[in-house]
């Protein structure tokens, strides 16, 4: 049993989100095995109802509270210090007293980070072996944020693109280890920084199927007379919020015009104010809901329309784990290695969205085909034990 300082930049529970998802079940993988010494933040108020739990998993613990507004206006530092936005978003000189401290009085084995941006506050990479998640490869996210807005943001993400993938490359150059959630994000950095090859690898997501399963669907939030179509995740993510807004636009009218009893429910916390006044005929925006399976379970189909994505979107394996037939974008069926056409179905042009969910409303016995398949292919490839023990050995060799 090791000694881990565990540093994540959101409060690791409840797992509600992409990120947080993955944060959990690390936490909870690890503190199985070693002491965690963890070192977080809270940028949601509805997130102080789970310090307590958060903490049952630790040793120790320190956790900030960050207020997102103010955390931008310090975020402007990076245009002054030639960084990074990201960085000064999350610096904090308390957390990086309180590593100090326990850096001086544990006998600390290694560092766990979870987001590269964590690893400004591991003072000495050369000394304390550590281990990032990077998760996704974030500066070409926001290299892709710029392709889709307009000057000045598209100058300011492209910026952020650049200075992060530096910072990026840094990171893992000094890592005892880096990883990343898909083979082809994986490869992706890897093109992007040559000299980091040999020091990162694909380290998979799961998905808690006992916990998303067919049986476990409770009873229906929907209307008798309606048809169901759900997209479920965090809405003031602006990916979300962007697939979200062109989906209601430009394929539900199109799909209501033969099926008018269609209702597209947007399900997930904090919607963005564009996507709150798509609420009316045909669409439902709910906001936070005290458990999406049910949401899950009693949808005709599942989407997932994101036009820009990184790595594995957990809300897919989640729809995939509880049976039910899904619709989603390249982007996302890509990296889940799933067989398009047997496990979910794969579309990117309006008409191919309208054509594959047409399908599926006209042939209850092929959504249903598809949707034990996909249940089988998660139960088969995404056990978060098996992809999460990549990192044990690592561990171990510290110890």
């Amino acid at each position: 049993m090791a000694n881990l300082l565990f540093l994540v930049h959101r409060l690791p529970y409840p797992p509600n989100k992409g990120d947080k998802v993955r944060s959990f079940h690390l936490m909870e993988y690890l503190a199985r095995r070693h002491r965690l010494y963890l070192g977080t933040f809270i940028d949601d108020p509805a997130d102080e109802a789970y310090v307590e739990h958060v903490k049952s998993y630790c040793a120790d613990s320190h956790i900030v509270r960050l207020t997102p507004r103010l955390a931008k206006i310090r975020s402007l530092r990076g245009l002054v210090e030639g960084t990074a936005l990201s960085l000064p978003y999350y610096h904090d000189a308390g957390l990086h007293r309180w590593v100090q401290d326990t850096l001086d009085t544990v006998s600390i084995d290694h560092a766990v980070v979870f987001s590269s941006v964590m690893a400004t506050y591991v003072p000495d990479m050369a000394r304390l072996s550590t281990l990032v998640d990077f998760v996704d490869m974030d500066s070409a996210k926001w290299q892709q944020y710029a392709t889709t807005h307009r000057w000045p943001f598209s100058w300011l993400y492209q910026r952020e693109g650049q200075k992060l993938l530096a910072f990026e490359r840094a990171v893992a150059a000094k890592a005892q280890r880096g990883f990343f959630v898909t083979e082809a994000e994986t490869a992706l950095f890897c093109q992007a920084a040559p000299e980091c090859k040999a020091r990162v690898e694909a380290m998979g997501n799961g998905v808690d199927a006992g916990f998303f399963s067919p049986d476990q669907g409770g009873e229906s939030p929907y209307a008798q007379d309606e048809i169901p179509i759900v997209f479920t995740g965090a809405m003031d993510y602006w990916p979300n919020i962007d697939a979200a807004d062109w989906f209601a636009k430009e394929i539900l009218p199109r799909l209501r015009a033969t099926h008018p009893s269609l209702c597209f429910s947007i399900v997930g916390r904090s919607p963005d104010p564009a996507l709150q006044a798509l609420a009316g005929d045909g669409v439902r925006v709910t906001g936070t809901v005290a458990d999406v399976r049910p949401w899950i379970a009693h949808a005709t189909v599942v989407v997932a329309p994101l036009r820009i994505a990184r790595g594995i979107q957990n809300k897919v394996l989640e729809a995939m784990a509880m049976g039910k037939p899904v619709v989603a974008s390249t982007a996302c069926a890509g990296p889940i290695a799933a067989i398009p056409g047997e496990t979910l179905l794969a579309a990117d042009h309006a008409e191919e969205w309208v054509d594959q969910i047409a399908m599926l409303l006209g042939n209850t016995e092929r959504a249903a085909e598809l949707g034990r398949h996909a249940r089988q292919h998660v139960l088969q490839h995404y056990s978060w034990e098996a992809h999460l023990a990549k990192i044990e050995p690592y561990l171990e060799r510290a110890a």
